[in-house]
């Protein structure tokens, strides 16, 4: 069976490409499925280690920014001054 039923790709079998087949000898079985897991853990650790660089980085990055940053003025209360205006709600006629 193909993946593509129409006669322009009938010269050409894609099953070998398409489904996946494993070694029938069963140590070459064992191999290939010790082989997985090695490279899964592997990229598990890489990942851990990339993840831990990007945090440490943006640790550092940001100690480093705010290092450099002009201290706030004293005077700051972060109140903000204004004049306000209370505004009625407005009101529906009552029904008939």
């Amino acid at each position: 069976m193909t993946i593509f039923p129409g006669s322009a790709f009938r010269w050409f079998s894609f099953d070998g490409f398409t489904a996946p087949r494993r070694p029938r000898h069963r140590l070459l079985r064992a191999l290939a499925g010790f082989a997985g897991i090695v490279l899964l853990l592997l990229l598990l650790v890489l990942g851990v280690f990339v993840g831990a660089a990007m945090l440490l980085s943006g640790v550092l990055w940001r100690a480093l920014t705010q290092r450099h940053a002009a201290p706030p003025p004293a005077s700051d209360t972060g109140a903000i001054d204004g004049s306000f205006r209370v505004v009625d709600t407005p009101r529906l006629p009552l029904p008939r």
